[in-house]
């Protein structure tokens, strides 16, 4: 048998090894992204949240040289614009008024993840930029309406615009551990009015007697996963929305990854009320999901925010991720970052009214960074 070579789509990770993934999925510093790893995205399709009926057919774009992979990009054809966190509801509508397929399209993006970072994954730079000359090739032949990237570094942006892709902004709200000793040093860096909010916030908080239990995959047991699903499940039923990840997902996903994912668990006389789902590398802690089973006053504060702080000065991590939106976020400690993704039209009146839409965009959000840099809530050094 020949060896492979060249650029080949992939229709299930299972048809390649998680040691050959992994490998071109981790940074420079040998770091390796949760979401970004073959357990996870692999667990997506095999627990049913992506494939057959769910609207991501998987086509991950591979490079390869003399049978060696050598750079990876997580790609699907898509039937709906659900669970990807940059919204263009608009653009499919205008494609429809005008009788105009929107769908199916290509998406380069973790799926329900709205997590910033690497999306060409690869041994080089020169490997990295050959596969997106080959995505770009493929989405224009494709017959395809548009492709997608989503939440790329900043240097792949580069890339991408450079290749003429056109650039969206979009703002998240990460808090960075300024080698702070405890969550007091944390909060002797903010201002008295933040200060004295959060103080309040966690003496309420501290006030309904909970027990804490953080856990990875390896320490939470069946009946902690049958409880957060639970939970999980009834904040979208509150938004009035289903859930994206099946059941099966996050107990799988703790076998498979144990390090890579963290669950808090808070009880009250002994009975589980609320629990929350993070990722994590050696860098980073990722929010990512929660709910309760009773309506407790600022319990999600508690757990979302202020427990996560805690759990990265304690574990000496750098970043704490609080997912995508929510400038309630900002007087916790969390400043707004920019971020961006890339937009390929095939139709070129589409592409020039996407391109004026997405000018004024731009502008609204840079008024918007104004607006927010004058609204920090960390202490101003005296004059």
């Amino acid at each position: 048998m020949s060896a492979r070579e060249g650029f080949f789509l992939l229709d299930s990770l299972a048809s390649i090894s998680a040691q050959d993934w992994d490998a071109v999925a981790r940074d420079e510093s040998g770091l390796l992204c949760p979401a970004l790893s073959h357990a996870f995205l692999e667990t997506l399709e095999r627990t049913r949240c992506v494939g057959a009926g769910t609207g991501w057919r998987p086509r991950h774009a591979t490079l390869w040289r003399a049978d060696k992979l050598v750079a990876a990009l997580p790609l699907y054809e898509k039937t709906h614009s659900y669970g990807e966190y940059v919204f263009d509801w608009a653009w499919a509508e205008a494609y429809e008024r005008n009788g105009i397929a929107y769908y199916p399209k290509w998406l380069a993006a973790i799926p329900f993840t709205p997590l910033p970072g690497r999306r060409l994954l690869g041994r080089t730079p020169a490997d990295r930029k050959a596969l997106l000359e080959h995505v770009l090739a493929l989405a224009r032949t494709s017959g395809h309406s548009s492709f997608h990237l989503l939440l790329p570094t900043e240097e792949e942006a580069g890339w991408l615009k450079d290749a003429g892709l056109l650039m969206r902004q979009g703002v998240q709200f990460h808090w960075q551990n300024r080698d702070y000793a405890d969550f007091d040093a944390f909060l002797a860096s903010l201002n008295h009015e933040k200060r004295k909010k959060i103080r309040q916030e966690r003496r309420r908080a501290f006030g309904l007697s909970l027990q804490l239990r953080w856990m990875d995959g390896a320490q939470a047991r069946p009946a902690d996963w049958a409880f957060f699903y639970r939970c999980y499940a009834s904040t979208y039923a509150l938004h009035r929305s289903t859930p994206y990840l099946t059941p099966a997902f996050f107990a799988d996903l703790a076998q498979r990854l144990p390090q890579g994912v963290r669950l808090l668990v808070a009880e009250r006389q002994g009975k589980p009320v609320a629990s929350a789902f993070f990722l994590c590398d050696g860098e980073t802690l990722y929010g990512r999901y929660w709910g309760a089973g009773e309506a407790l006053p600022f319990l999600h504060f508690e757990l979302c925010y202020y427990q996560a702080i805690e759990y990265c000065i304690r574990n000496g991590l750098r970043r704490f991720e609080g997912g995508a939106q929510g400038e309630h976020k900002m007087s916790r400690g969390l400043m707004p970052v920019v971020t961006s993704s890339a937009h390929w039209i095939a139709d070129a009146r589409f592409r020039d009214a996407v391109d004026r839409y997405l000018e004024r965009e731009s502008a609204g959000i840079y008024g918007y960074l104004d607006e927010l840099s004058e609204r920090t809530p960390f202490r101003q050094p005296e004059a």
